[in-house]
């Protein structure tokens, strides 16, 4: 792994492609002289105006053109807030051409009262992906990143923090391109630790290239923050306050500072958050007659209370108007406290009541995670030649303690057991990355990338049980134990983009090693246990664009991808973690990564309509395993022989009027599950549709609303059967104090429309069905101001961090 990681860091060095011709370099400066960054600068052919080369100009205004065929060409340059420039006819020969410095005046000598404000579009769409411009929605306001999420078209979060894209599961979730390491209840818990107000984009990508990770069955979800591009001090506030079953805050500053050759930034955040959700179990025993002999039923009310603060800062140092170095500091600290009172009944088959179980199952945690990223980046020339390097190291301390009081009563109300468990439950995890990225741009609108990456997990998982009794904790080893992880996954990816007059194509080859050994260590009751598995896995990406008039207002897409889900870290843990009293979870060490094939077809007509199709076949599905064991509810993971997706997707994006903005998004989709379970066979199928509608009002005078709906019919996954869920959501806003600040007025879930319940089939002699009541409706009342300096500045290109496939892979 070191061996891999210090060639990794030092290979690209020597690795540079230079087509050396005659060349163009020019430098372009304001009215002060001072070098204009990011202008956008063509190079036409003197005798019809057609483009031979773009470039852009780099932070000290300079820029260059190579290899330029001999000819008589000139120079057109525009950029914002400045006029456009047409230069005069030059000759190139087969030596260097040296332009004279080109001077470029502000707009605001001639149009001084004039303000242009560009507005982003709440969602927009690119070749490989999808962006949902995260500001653009008022009843963001007051919002956490989850909420945000789930409005996201083809997003949605279930009552368990599992989300999905386009109706797949599985989905790997990226913040500034950096995993969380967190999924299921961690992850949602970390995302709602996270101010919407902190958030520029998300970014869905169903069929992700071949620089991303392999992870991931249904694709990659990239939640990217705020990062100023304004030259000087400035930054922005955001206040919350909202009330659902609880009254909840929120808090987020965000500041930067560039000037010189540094430009410093942070992201502060604050959230206190109290939750209700109640759980409705019941459960119906059968003989083998199908006849009635008893029955459960659960009572649970969850009253979580969370305090998250987090803090996000780094800095980019300019060495050279082409080369750039810098750091990021991740950290949060999460805190909460649950009161879970439970009651349970059973019955026997004539309804009458055989014992009652009431429950207090307390819970306090408290989680700390930190990183640090380093990176560094080259710019060759202006054609897009870059070098990357990442280096990071993460890590997670999570603690959780438990306590356990059980009270059983028989059918004349009598006390008959009290039971009083106790437990600690830490894990930690440390993660070690390092990658590398190379764009060699070519003739003909032509570029190759290529990359190495190289990861190393290590987890530590303690679950530490302890039975009360006269008031002295004994160790209770059938369930306590440890578990260690460790696991290397080493990867490589080769990429081409090519444009032609009609047809672009963008093609990506990755290959990943994997490397993964389990221990958990035994006591004086459990065996020590280990497990080893080593896979190798190669992910061809390819993107094909045809525009089907010389205009490109109507498109078709054609992609294709191969991707790999890994089990979480702890579905491999071979232990069990109690829930309840009959309720439990076991890993399974034997499971295996699920591998899928996502096609799609898209056709487009501008940016207002696109319809297409896919098909999702998965190998291997990984599926969570209820069955009834004696008096316990046990869940596990397996490996389900085969699922399959296919859909019918329909997006509109339109101004009915210049104040209107609508956006639809709809699909239609079935899914198909064949497998053989723990004693008996699966094969079923379901067919449900998908609709989020987002309205924008421009009211005029700095005030706008918004209505956002969604719409999910009845669904299945495997065992399990869902009902309905919908919401709508709106807000109203007005701009204040110039324009600098903005308050904000947004309802959640107006209708309470947002829960979720169902069945859980294909359990032998078990009916089963649940339900979840959440405080989802809510009213918040948020503010925002801007503040400081308004010099636009081009900040470096993004680049990916090297931690991107162990993303959204540990839970506890």
């Amino acid at each position: 792994m070191k061996t891999f990681i210090a060639v990794l860091t030092t290979a690209w060095a020597c690795f540079v492609f230079n087509f050396a011709n005659a060349q163009i370099t020019g430098h372009v400066v304001n009215g002060h002289n001072k070098g204009v960054n990011g202008a956008t600068v063509m190079l036409l052919t003197a005798k019809d105006s057609a483009v031979a080369k773009p470039a852009v100009t780099l932070a000290d205004g300079s820029f260059s053109f190579t290899p330029v065929k001999g000819g008589l060409y000139r120079v057109n340059i525009s950029t914002v807030g400045y006029q456009n420039y047409k230069g005069a006819i030059f000759n190139v020969g087969d030596k260097a051409v040296v332009l004279p410095v080109i001077v470029i005046e502000d707009t605001s000598k001639t149009l001084k009262e004039v303000e242009v404000v560009a507005k982003k579009a709440f969602i927009e769409q690119k070749i490989d992906r999808t962006v949902v411009n995260v500001g653009t929605s008022i009843s963001n306001t007051g919002a956490n990143a989850l909420e945000a999420l789930e409005k996201a078209p083809g997003v949605t979060v279930d009552d368990n923090g599992q989300i999905s894209l386009k109706g797949k599961s599985g989905v790997l979730v990226l913040i500034d391109d950096r995993p969380t390491y967190l999924s299921g209840e961690d992850l949602a818990n970390y995302l709602k630790a996270m101010p919407a107000s902190q958030l520029d984009q998300i970014e869905l990508m169903s069929n992700p290239p071949a620089k991303y990770d392999a992870s991931g069955n249904s694709g990659v979800i990239n939640i990217k923050t705020k990062k100023s591009k304004i030259r000087g001090f400035n930054g922005s506030f955001a206040a919350s306050a909202g009330k659902a079953q609880y009254w909840r805050t929120l808090e987020s500053l965000n500041l930067n500072y560039h000037t010189g050759k540094t430009n410093w930034f942070a992201l502060a955040g604050y959230g206190i958050q109290k939750n209700y959700r109640r759980l409705d179990v019941g459960r119906t025993y059968l003989d083998a007659d199908h006849n009635v002999t008893s029955s459960y039923s659960e009572l649970a009310y969850f009253h979580p209370v969370n305090y998250n603060p987090n803090l996000k800062m780094g800095m980019d140092y300019y060495l050279s108007p082409k080369t750039t170095i810098g750091f990021v500091l991740t950290g949060t600290l999460s805190s909460g406290d649950n009161y879970n009172p439970v009651s349970s009944v059973l019955q026997d088959n004539a309804g009458r009541i055989d014992s009652l179980i009431t429950s207090k199952n307390d819970s306090h945690t408290k989680n700390y995670s930190g990183g640090i990223n380093l990176n560094f980046s080259h710019q060759f020339d202006s054609l897009g030649k870059v070098l990357t390097f990442d280096l990071d190291y993460l890590k997670y301390n999570n603690n959780r303690d438990q306590t356990f009081f059980n009270n059983t009563y028989n059918s004349a109300g009598m006390l008959g057991g009290v039971q009083d468990i106790t437990d600690h439950l830490p894990a930690n995890i440390n993660i070690y990355a390092a990658k590398t990225d190379y764009v060699q741009p070519l003739p003909g609108k032509a570029k190759l990338s290529f990359g190495l990456k190289a990861s190393y997990v290590n987890t530590d998982n303690s679950a530490n049980y302890f039975n009360i009794i006269d008031n002295v904790s004994v160790v209770d080893n059938n369930n306590t134990n440890r578990f260690l992880y460790r696991e290397n996954i080493d990867a490589a990816y080769a990429g081409y983009n090519q444009e032609f007059k009609r047809f672009t194509l963008q093609a990506g080859l990755r290959v990943e090693h994997t490397n993964v050994n389990g221990h958990q260590l035994g006591n004086a009751q459990a065996p020590d246990s280990s497990f080893t598995q080593h896979y190798t896995g190669l992910f061809p990406t390819t993107y094909l664009l045809y525009k089907l008039d010389s205009a490109g207002s109507n498109t078709l897409k054609l992609s294709y991808g191969r991707r790999i889900d890994r089990p979480y870290y702890q579905d491999l843990n071979p232990f069990k973690t109690i829930l309840d009293k009959y309720s439990s979870f076991e890993g399974n060490p034997f499971l295996k990564p699920q591998y899928s094939s996502d096609y799609q077809l898209m056709y487009s007509y501008k940016s207002i309509f696109s319809a297409g199709v896919e098909y999702n076949p998965t190998y291997d599905y990984q599926v969570e395993y209820d069955s009834q064991r004696g008096s316990t509810f046990s869940a596990t993971s397996i490996n389900l022989g085969k699922r399959v997706f296919m859909g019918l997707e329909v997006n509109l994006n339109l101004d009915p009027v210049k104040w209107w903005n609508f956006s639809l998004h709809t699909e239609l989709n079935r899914t198909s599950y064949q497998g053989q379970l723990i004693g008996s066979y699966l094969n079923n199928s379901s067919t449900y549709c998908y609709l989020s509608n987002n309205n924008q009002f421009d009211l005029s005078n700095g005030w706008n609303a918004e209505v956002f709906t969604f719409y999910l019919s009845p669904t299945r996954d495997a065992q399990f059967t869902h009902v309905f869920r919908e919401q709508t959501n709106v807000g109203l806003s007005k701009k204040i104090l110039n324009n600098k600040a903005t308050v904000k007025l947004s309802a959640r879930d107006i209708f309470r429309a947002n829960f979720s319940g169902g069945n859980i089939t294909n359990i032998p002699n078990v009916i089963a069905t649940y339900h979840n009541d959440f405080s989802n409706r809510s009213v918040t009342l948020g503010f925002t101001y801007n503040f400081g300096s308004n010099k636009n500045d081009k900040k470096k290109p993004d680049t990916n961090n090297a931690a991107d496939d162990e993303a959204g892979r540990v839970r506890n």
